[in-house]
């Protein structure tokens, strides 16, 4: 179970790797760099039209306050007046936001002494800020920007000039005031206006990141969707159209495969040799044994017995090794059951045994078909020496995505205490029946070999059950029973 689940992490490390870290990299880092891009853009954008409007604005009050210079002048008791008027009728109307006025320098601690000023200011004076109205007299001629509060309490533009008329000590302050309300709110209207357009602008340029990333790493999607066939059998090489920078990479992973190959077919190699070594010396010593007779043949007859068990435990659970290592093994679940399950019902068939088998869904064993076949024979034929009558076997998908097989007999069961003690290797709890006590031993450590476990329990038939954990193949639906 531990390498299964570690084998598990791996591959979803992998896919978190490639699906999520990768790609959300590449997006995150390319759309982090557009939307600053943009977001600059857009305030530069802002800015730039705040300062053209402002500058409309301005170039408008300059044009009244020449005006306002060439009219204004001193009549004969020389009071200042104005000989003409601007002509646009929104500074006769009150509180219209358009104000003029001319003064003189406000004193120190006193309010602005209006000389003339516009009909809509009616009883009002425009107040100056006192930066914008010394600067003004510091350097009387050109005309100084500045903010100020008009009578109604509306914000104002201003444009302040000092000039100075013949025949008079003191220089005159003219002043030339307009709402700025409505330019305020055509910058506004422009900034959210351009926000919404460098939204969408920015959303389809996400999209079309997302989907650049995407089609550039289908390659290498590509290549993990063809590893993980070769993993589940169903391809023996990376084969394909990749870009040239993934060939050397296929390549690499093609002579690992090949490597991988060799190696399983190098222990397989050794294993079968071994085994004939092994094999011969104790069947000359087994045959010897027979072939005499005392208390001394019978010791060697038994003990040779039990060394042929074993050696061939040892060795089933060294090439059941090898065989969880290969990469790409896969056997049909189905096949094997229903091949065991005829068998059985055959050489039990004297003892009116019934077997009936199972498979939900088209299941595959990640492993060796010899494999499966010594973990299920053991259980089914174990099932079938102790029941009494009636056994059944059930394989389908578990919910964490293992093979789940099930063998439950009628028979006598044990208790828990037992299950757990007849697990272990040469454990028998019936003496007399034939066999060296290494069935549920080999059953659970061919288990554990590949990532697997056994389980044992009491049945709902009244017997034993049986469950065994395997890594899984699941390739499509399909039922197959008898």
């Amino acid at each position: 179970m531990r390498d299964q689940a570690g084998e598990t992490s791996l591959m979803e490390a992998e896919r978190l790797i490639l699906r999520g870290s990768l790609v959300r990299r590449l997006v995150v880092s390319a759309a982090g760099w557009a939307l600053g891009l943009l977001l600059i853009g857009a305030f530069a954008l802002t800015v730039l039209y705040r300062e053209t409007v402002y500058a409309e604005l301005d170039d408008r009050l300059n044009g009244i306050s020449d005006a306002l210079v060439a009219g204004v002048e001193l009549d004969p008791v020389g009071e200042v007046r104005l000989s003409r008027s601007p002509i646009d009728p929104r500074y006769d109307q009150l509180f219209s936001g358009r104000y003029w006025q001319v003064s003189d320098p406000t004193p120190p601690g006193a309010a602005t002494p209006s000389l003339v000023r516009s009909a809509s200011l009616w009883d009002e004076i425009l107040t100056l800020p006192a930066s914008v109205e010394a600067g003004a007299l510091a350097n009387t001629g050109p005309t100084l920007g500045g903010n100020g509060v008009g009578p109604d309490g509306e914000p104002l533009r201003l444009r302040v000039r000092a000039v100075r008329l013949p025949n008079r000590d003191d220089a005159v302050i003219i002043t030339v005031a307009e709402d700025r309300r409505k330019a305020d709110r055509q910058v506004r209207n422009f900034a959210l206006t351009s926000a919404l357009l460098l939204g969408v602008v920015a959303a389809v340029l996400a999209a079309g990141i997302i989907f650049q990333v995407r089609v550039g790493l289908a390659p290498v999607f590509r290549m993990r969707r063809d590893v993980a066939k070769i993993r589940d059998g169903q391809a023996e090489r990376i084969e394909g159209d990749y870009p040239s920078e993934l060939y050397p990479l296929a390549g690499e992973l093609n002579a690992l495969l090949d490597h991988s190959k060799e190696v399983v077919e190098r222990a397989r190699t050794h294993v079968g040799n071994l085994a004939h070594a092994l094999k011969t010396p104790l069947s000359v010593l087994a045959n010897e044994a027979h072939m005499n007779e005392g208390a001394l043949a019978e010791l060697v007859g038994r003990q040779t017995r039990a060394m042929r068990d074993q050696v061939d435990h040892h060795l089933r659970r060294a090439r059941a090794a090898a065989n969880a290592r290969a990469i790409g093994a896969s056997t049909p679940v189905h096949d094997v059951l229903d091949g065991l399950g005829r068998t059985l019902q055959r050489i039990h068939a004297r003892n009116d045994i019934k077997i009936e088998w199972k498979s939900e869904g088209e299941l595959f064993f990640r492993g060796e078909r010899q494999d499966l076949e010594d973990l299920l024979g053991n259980l089914m034929d174990n099932a079938c020496k102790w029941s009494r009558g009636h056994v059944r076997v059930l394989a389908k998908s578990s919910e964490d995505a293992q093979l789940s097989i099930t063998v439950e007999d009628n028979g006598p069961g044990l208790s828990d205490e037992e299950c757990k003690a007849v697990l272990a290797r040469g454990v028998r709890l019936d003496e007399q029946s034939p066999g060296s006590g290494l069935g549920l031993a080999i059953v659970t450590d061919l288990a554990k070999v590949y990532g697997g476990s056994l389980t044992l329990c009491r049945s709902d038939l009244g017997g034993l059950r049986a469950c065994l954990a395997l890594p899984l193949i699941k390739s499509g639906p399909l039922e197959t029973s008898r």
